[in-house]
């Protein structure tokens, strides 16, 4: 057959399903709701923490059998602590009654044994006593220093924080080096590919299902080669999650620039925040600052590459398996093995983050069938050298070539193939009848 003829069909086929897919309501849906939701995951939790600070706090008495910590308590808040000299009988009827929220009973050996009790209706939620605990614990241990008769000043220098700042030295001098942010950057750029990979590669198959169910790929194929079908259908599906995702990005970014002004009166300074973040957690070291780097251009490029090499890679062999069965729920056990490698990388991101230069991550971010996760994540999260990145490029290119090799042996034979529900024998069977 002609080349161009055969370069054409593909092309129709690829037209044909991106202007079908993106015409869904499913379509516009998720992308009008994808930046909404980055929005809200982004927002959310620092608008609760925030509405958390302001509530009303739970009013906690403290019954002191040493007549000194209990002071030292409500000093620390206020608000939250009272030194109470009613009995405990009467102070468990004013809980029972809901005047009171609960109180702390403080023996006269606490400073020995360590051992103090908090009475509640129960609930409040383990952040509630971690609180409690916290506030003691900062008493009694200061209490325990002086009482072996550790300076004030010596006190006071041991809790003074430390804060380390990274630098990153280059041929230039040396900069701030945002090593935590940028392995965020690849940890969130990691999973992006992940969630593409599955919710496109499905849609392949469940395309070729629906099509092969309805019996229009017949009709198809009686125009049009297997191999010309299966390319059409990956690439065209392909080109609408990349649109997806381009929207996603676009929109996000306008979204951000209209809400974060918004958002800035609502959440306050900065000092605010890590005022009462401290007095959650008086133990936390707040930095002096707080910046976002700038996120290289690279680093997008290698997405779009690692996103698009890994969906072919993936889609092509999501077209394989749906082309073999004859119903969705018949694809479960086949896909299996093709889910597998996309999931296990996931699992892994958490050590190549620690560990970027290991030996361990470098061979895990070179194998193909992993690399479009973890390779992404090394990129952000440190330079990669360059014959690492040219070698995964190379592998990802030959994976891709031996895939669809595969794939469409198997699609030529699984299409027109029904009435049968095939195993991982029946496939590697088709590979080789389709030679």
């Amino acid at each position: 057959m002609n080349p161009r003829t055969s370069t054409n069909k593909i092309k129709t086929i690829i037209a044909h399903e991106y202007i079908t897919k993106v015409k869904t309501k499913g379509f516009i849906i998720a992308t009008l709701i994808g930046p909404l939701l980055l929005l809200a995951v982004i927002f959310i939790p620092i608008l609760v923490t925030m509405l958390g600070a302001d509530s009303t706090e739970r009013k906690i008495a403290i019954v002191d059998y040493t007549d000194k910590l209990g002071k030292q308590i409500e000093s620390q808040d206020t608000s939250k602590y009272f030194i109470s000299y009613q009995t405990e009988e009467s102070l468990r009827k004013e809980v029972l009654n809901g005047k009171l929220d609960g109180y702390l009973v403080i023996p006269k050996d606490f400073l020995k044994k360590g051992v103090a009790d908090v009475y509640t209706m129960g609930g409040g939620g383990i952040g509630f006593i971690n609180k409690i605990e916290s506030n003691v614990r900062e008493v009694a241990r200061k209490e325990r220093l002086r009482e072996a008769g550790v300076d004030l000043s010596v006190i006071k220098l041991v809790e003074e924080g430390v804060e380390i700042n990274t630098q990153k030295i280059t041929k230039e001098g040396t900069e701030k080096d945002y090593a935590e942010a940028y392995a965020v950057v690849g940890y969130v750029f990691g999973f992006i590919i992940y969630t593409l990979m599955l919710l496109y590669g499905s849609f392949v198959s469940r395309g070729v299902i629906e099509e092969k169910a309805n019996r229009i790929i017949e009709v198809i194929a009686s125009s049009a080669r297997p191999f010309e079908i299966m390319m059409g259908k990956v690439i065209g599906i392909g080109c609408v999650g990349l649109t997806q995702v381009l929207f996603w990005v676009i929109l996000s970014g306008v979204l951000l620039y209209i809400v974060a002004p918004m958002m800035g009166g609502v959440v306050g300074d900065a000092a605010k925040m890590q005022s009462q973040m401290m007095q959650q957690n008086p133990n936390m070291v707040m930095p002096s600052s707080f910046e976002i780097p700038a996120i290289s251009p690279w680093i997008f490029v290698a997405f779009i590459f690692y996103f698009l090499s890994g969906y072919f890679l993936y889609a092509t062999l999501f077209a394989a398996v749906g082309s073999a069965v004859d119903q969705e729920s018949d694809a479960q056990q086949l896909q299996f093995p093709i889910m597998l490698p996309i999931i296990i990388p996931i699992l892994l991101v958490g050590y190549v983050i620690s560990n970027p230069e290991s030996t361990v991550s470098i061979v895990l971010s070179l194998f193909p069938l992993f690399a479009p996760i973890l390779m992404m994540v090394r990129v952000a999260a440190t330079p990669v050298p360059l014959w690492q990145i040219i070698a995964s490029v190379v592998l990802m290119l030959g994976s891709f070539y031996v895939a669809v090799w595969l794939a469409a042996r198997i699609y030529r034979v699984g299409i027109l193939m029904y009435g049968k529900k095939p195993n991982l024998r029946d496939l590697i069977k088709w590979v080789r009848q389709a030679g």
